[in-house]
């Protein structure tokens, strides 16, 4: 097993101190929010009972946490341990996401102090997909917490208490593959309730596959944004080799994908909306343009080795994927009746906020725990980059 080590430094740099501006901001909605209630700074109204919160902090922000679940499915469900190295990283971002998604839910949600009764059984709608995605997202937000616990255990040194741990993780890996299989593909299922108020371009029954893969699509370009992040910001050695084994699995994904989705929306007849010149067609344009330039340039091997391009490639993937589950649950969705939603200042920076809160989370974790795997003596990925 490679050795892990905090990097150290100074924690209060300049972009810790940006981003911590950003969270007293939100904070400061967040407050205003349960104090004067969720209607005084959200423009959120009947025809769209959810927003911001939920479309980017949930449904795209648990997207962005799943580079924890890709690495774990392609580590130990396909036992490739040469991605070991970037399975704790990974594993890190996806513990802040998936918390703060919890987090942004208690902020969506009108009457926050009754969210403990999803775990009260009498409470319990077995046949709720909602309860499910609930359910799920909370207990995978424990198996993460879990699954983190030895790098802390490992800078304090507790070897005994992180054997015994060490010995019954492969419990917590297994659900840790599980539990988001399950609720990303039940995320698709969601908008399955909405009908007709979903647009053909985005309605069918394979959302909730359509959900899984660009999850798996996704979780491929956090992890390539935060093993680029740390080797250039951090000034270590690039890791090329093993994202560009990464980059050639998810573009197997993602060509299965996009011929799976532009088949069934021709085979079902809807494929003429998407010239129509509507936000809707623009938008559905614009997802698929991102997620065949991401392939393009993934399909070829050369390209794969290059970080300049993985890095082009993994931005947009990103977009793309992120754009099509935004499009399903705002763009996509029509309510009638004259409804209209458009998020106010204080529902952005709160989900700014958010993130921001992710980051800081991560920036000094990588600081004062064993994170990143040591890496040998070599070029360093700025230089590299510069050299290329």
């Amino acid at each position: 097993m490679e050795e892990k080590q905090p990097l150290g430094g100074r924690v209060l740099t300049g972009p810790f101190l940006f981003f911590m501006t950003i969270l007293l901001v939100a904070t400061y909605f967040a407050v205003k929010r349960f104090i004067f209630g969720i209607g005084f700074i959200s423009n959120m109204n009947d025809g769209y009972p959810w927003g911001i919160w939920i479309a980017l902090d949930v449904v795209i922000g648990t997207a962005l946490a799943c580079g924890g679940y890709t690495m774990a499915l392609m580590t130990y469900a396909f036992h490739r341990m040469e991605y070991h190295p970037l399975v704790r990283p990974a594993l890190l971002t996806s513990l802040f996401g998936y918390t703060l998604a919890g987090v942004s839910v208690l902020i969506d949600l009108g009457r926050y102090w009754q969210a403990y009764n999803i775990i009260l059984p009498w409470y319990s709608n077995l046949h709720s997909v909602m309860f499910e995605v609930a359910v799920c997202i909370g207990a995978y937000v424990l198996v993460l917490w879990i699954e983190f616990t030895p790098a802390y255990l490992e800078k304090v040194k507790a070897e005994k208490l992180l054997k015994k741990l060490n010995k019954a993780l492969f419990v917590f890996i297994a659900l840790g593959i599980l539990l988001p299989t399950m609720h990303q593909s039940s995320l698709g299922t969601m908008m399955l309730m909405a009908g007709y108020k979903l647009s053909p371009l985005w309605r069918t029954g394979f959302l909730p596959l359509f959900f899984l893969l660009t999850a798996l699509i996704i979780g491929f370009a956090i992890v390539t944004y935060e093993s680029l992040f740390s080797s250039v910001n951090f000034n270590l050695p690039l890791e090329t080799p093993l994202l560009s084994k990464l980059a050639r699995v998810t573009s197997w994904i993602l060509i299965f994908y996009m011929v799976v989705r532009m088949e069934d929306i021709n085979l079902r007849g809807y494929l003429p909306l998407a010239f129509n010149g509507t936000l809707q067609s623009n938008m559905f344009l614009l997802e698929n343009t991102f997620l065949l330039i991401g392939l393009f340039i993934l399909i070829y091997p050369h390209n794969r080795q290059n970080p300049k391009l993985l890095f082009f490639a993994a931005s947009s993937l990103l977009i793309g994927g992120c754009l099509y589950r935004f499009n399903t649950y705002i763009i996509g969705f029509d309510p009638g009746g004259g409804w209209h939603y458009f998020p106010s200042v204080p529902e952005l920076f709160i989900t700014f906020g958010i993130v921001a809160l992710e980051i800081l989370g991560y920036m000094w974790c990588v600081k004062r725990l064993p994170v990143l795997a040591a890496r040998k003596p070599g070029k360093a990925a700025k230089t590299e980059l510069l050299t290329e």
